[in-house]
C-alpha cells in the first residue's frame, strides 16, 4: 500500500495551501483517511480525518481554518488550509486506516498506512 501526498511548500502567514493524497495498492477497504502533522520537537497530531460513513474530525488547533474533503471509495483525500500561521509549519502525513488484501489473496491485513510526508512551511 502506498499513500502519495502532494501540495506542500512555502506559504505566507494568512495564506492558503491545498494538500492532496491518493492511496494505491492491494486495498480491500478504507475505514478512515486523513492527515496528521509533526512540527519540530513536537509529537504527531491529528489535523483532520474522514471516517467511512461521513464523520469528519478536526484537531482543535485547525478547526474553522482547515477543511478536509475527499472520497474514501476513490481512495483520495484533500486538505484545504486557510488562514495559515507559522504554528502550522511541519511535515504533513497522509494516513489511512485500511484493510489490505494479502499477497496470497487469502485473508485481509488490518493496518494503519502512512505516506512519506510533505513539508509545509509558513513564513514571510
Amino acid at each position: 500500500v502506498q499513500l502519495q501526498a502532494s501540495g506542500g511548500g512555502l506559504v505566507q502567514p494568512g495564506g492558503s495551501l491545498t494538500l492532496s493524497c491518493v492511496a494505491s495498492g492491494r486495498i480491500f477497504s478504507i475505514k478512515k483517511m486523513g492527515w496528521y502533522r509533526q512540527a519540530p520537537g513536537n509529537e504527531r497530531e491529528l489535523v483532520a480525518e474522514i471516517i467511512r460513513g461521513g464523520t469528519i474530525n478536526y484537531g482543535a488547533s485547525v478547526r474553522g481554518r482547515f477543511t478536509v474533503s475527499g472520497d474514501i471509495a476513490k481512495k483520495t483525500v484533500y486538505l484545504q488550509m486557510n488562514s495559515v500561521s507559522p504554528e502550522d509549519t511541519g511535515v504533513y502525513y497522509c494516513v489511512a486506516d485500511l484493510l489490505e488484501q494479502s499477497a496470497t489473496g487469502i485473508g485481509l491485513i488490518d493496518q494503519l498506512a502512512w505516506g512519506q510526508g510533505t513539508q509545509v512551511t509558513v513564513s514571510s
